[in-house]
């Protein structure tokens, strides 16, 4: 894919964590398309995805998805989709399977550091199955690709891998606080990558913009 994009997403740091540590739910922000990109490079083995469950219909590509373990949501009922998340735990346990999760929801095409407010799916799942959760950062990447301004580049995106945070002990009251820190602390390093002086992307021209916090938002929602 990077002969073809001309983008490439480079671990810098934490890439212990994804091989030593398993069951896991994994989560990472969600910026744009090209997050495709950043699942294909740091995939671990052994892992399924989460995704909507109306994709479940779709012709080959629900069907492919099912066959690979795809742990599918009703985010419309949330009776429902805790019920999902019981039986991927299950699941989770037994075959020793990580999860993978954008907890955003949805892309932000952000064109600073930031991150929309997090639903509490991927937390609930990892509280359920009594395994950590693996954040995974990658530099705010608008000066690769603005799809606002419609431009796209080539260059080299950053990521960090976190230290896994531990859930066990943990009940479904301790979900609210699990997934603000957690998105606190993915934040924090979100804008730290944004000052550090290694921040362009290769062969990519920055667009101008300070680093701002979006708050400490959950979406109460799936």
């Amino acid at each position: 894919m990077q002969l073809t994009t001309g983008v490439r997403f480079q671990i810098v740091s934490g890439a212990e964590y994804l091989s030593r540590t398993r069951p896991a739910v994994i989560i990472s922000n969600h910026q744009s398309e090209l997050d495709v990109l950043l699942i294909g490079e740091i995939f671990p083995r052994y892992t399924s995805v989460s995704a909507k469950k109306s994709l479940r219909n779709i012709p080959f590509l629900g069907w492919f998805m099912a066959l690979s373990g795809t742990v599918f949501i009703d985010r419309a009922k949330k009776e429902q989709a805790l019920k999902a998340f019981e039986g991927a735990a299950k699941e989770m346990r037994e075959h020793q399977q990580n999860v993978y999760i954008f907890p955003e929801g949805t892309r932000s095409y952000a064109r600073e550091p930031k991150l929309l407010p997090f639903k509490k799916g991927a937390f609930h799942l990892a509280v359920q199955a009594g395994v950590p959760i693996i954040p995974v950062v990658a530099e705010n990447y608008s000066r690769v690709l603005d799809v606002k301004g419609q431009r796209f580049e080539s260059g080299v995106i950053r990521v960090r891998v976190l230290p896994p945070i531990p859930t066990v002990g943990l009940e479904a009251k301790n979900v609210d606080d699990l997934t603000r820190d957690t998105r606190e602390k993915m934040l924090k390093v979100l804008e730290v990558m944004a000052r550090e002086p290694n921040a362009k992307a290769m062969d990519a021209t920055p667009l101008d913009g300070v680093a701002k916090a979006s708050g400490a938002d959950i979406k109460h929602g799936i």
